[in-house]
C-alpha cells in the first residue's frame, strides 16, 4: 500500500480480492492496524449493500483501535459467484471468505440482513467468534418480519433506489433524523475513485428470498438463540420501521449474555445517525474483558 495502515480510511482503502476454496473471489477492504490484543472486526452488510454503503464516519472510528474488515458476500458487489437464497447458505459463504483470510478468531458486527447471517455463522462455528454486535436486526422467526411493511417494501425494492428511498428506510421521519440522513448520504458518496460495484437486481431478489424465509413466523426458532453464548451487544433505533425495534428487545431477552441499547429518534440506520456514539459503544464492548 502507498499509505500506512493508520492513514487508510474508508475513502482511500484499496479494494482487494481473495479467492476462497469454493472458487468465489471475494471483494474486501481492510482498515486499521492488526493487533495482538484486539481481534479483527468483520462487518456484515445490509440488504443490497456493498463496500461503499458503510458509513465512512463509522468505519473510520471503529478502525482507530483495531483492524476492520469489510467484505462483499458471494455474488454481491465486486465478489463473484451467486448470491445464496437462504441465510444459512450466506453464512457458509461468509465462512469461506474468513477461511480464505486464515482468520482463527474474530469479532463480528452484523447489520440488518448481516445480523441474520452473523447469528447463523456463530451457531455454525461458535469457536470462531469472540464477541458479537447485532445492529438493527432480528432473530429467525421474530415478530412482524415476514415481508417488509408495504411502504418499506416499495422503498427497499425499487430497481434504482434514490435519496428519498434511503432516507425513508434508514432514518426516522423527524426533522432531526432526516437532517442526519442527509449528512450520511454525502459521506457515502464522497468516494469517487475505485467505488465498489452496486448489487445487481438478481442479488436483490436472492437476498429478499433469504430475508423473507428468515421472517416466517415461528416462535420455536427463538430457542436457537440459546446456542449463542458469546457476549452480544444488541443495538437499534427506537423507530426502526424496516426491522421492527421490538425484535432487538426479543434478541436481548433470549440471548444468554446480551446487553441492549436503543438510540432515540432514530430508525434502522441509527448507526449512521450516531456514528461516533455507536463506534465508541462498540469499542467499549469489544474491549470489555479483553
Amino acid at each position: 500500500m502507498s499509505a500506512t495502515a493508520t492513514q487508510v480510511t474508508q475513502l482511500t482503502a484499496l479494494n482487494h480480492t481473495i479467492e476462497a476454496s469454493s472458487g468465489v473471489s471475494y471483494a474486501y477492504r481492510c482498515l486499521g492496524e492488526p493487533s495482538a490484543s484486539a481481534r479483527p472486526l468483520v462487518l456484515f452488510q445490509h440488504f443490497r449493500g456493498n463496500l461503499d454503503n458503510w458509513d465512512p464516519a463509522l468505519v473510520d472510528a471503529l478502525a482507530r483501535t483495531r483492524e476492520v474488515i469489510l467484505f462483499d458476500n458471494a455474488g454481491v458487489g465486486g465478489s463473484t459467484g451467486t448470491v445464496p437464497r437462504t441465510v444459512t447458505s450466506m453464512a457458509h459463504a461468509a465462512l469461506a471468505f474468513i477461511d480464505a483470510l486464515e482468520l482463527r478468531e474474530i469479532d463480528v458486527l452484523g447489520f440488518s440482513l448481516g445480523g441474520y447471517v452473523a447469528q447463523e455463522l456463530v451457531l455454525i462455528r461458535p469457536r470462531l467468534v469472540r464477541r458479537l454486535v447485532l445492529a438493527g436486526t432480528a432473530p429467525q422467526g421474530g415478530e412482524d418480519l415476514h415481508g417488509f411493511a408495504d411502504e418499506m417494501y416499495v422503498h427497499a425494492n425499487r430497481d434504482e433506489p434514490g435519496a428519498d428511498d434511503i432516507l425513508a428506510l434508514f432514518f426516522a421521519p423527524s426533522e432531526t433524523s432526516l437532517a442526519k440522513g442527509g449528512e450520511f448520504l454525502k459521506r457515502i458518496f464522497t468516494r469517487t475513485e475505485d467505488r465498489d460495484a452496486p448489487a445487481t437486481l438478481e442479488a436483490r431478489d436472492a437476498q429478499l428470498d433469504a430475508i423473507t424465509t428468515w421472517g416466517i413466523p415461528d416462535a420455536s426458532r427463538l430457542g436457537r438463540l440459546a446456542g449463542i453464548t458469546q457476549p452480544v451487544l444488541v443495538a437499534n433505533g427506537d423507530n426502526d420501521r424496516l426491522v421492527p425495534t421490538k425484535n432487538s428487545y426479543l434478541l436481548a431477552e433470549r440471548l444468554p449474555n446480551a446487553q441492549v441499547n436503543i438510540y432515540p429518534d432514530a430508525g434502522h440506520g441509527f448507526l449512521f445517525q450516531y456514528p461516533a456514539e455507536f463506534a465508541s459503544e462498540v469499542d467499549r464492548f469489544l474491549n470489555d474483558g479483553r
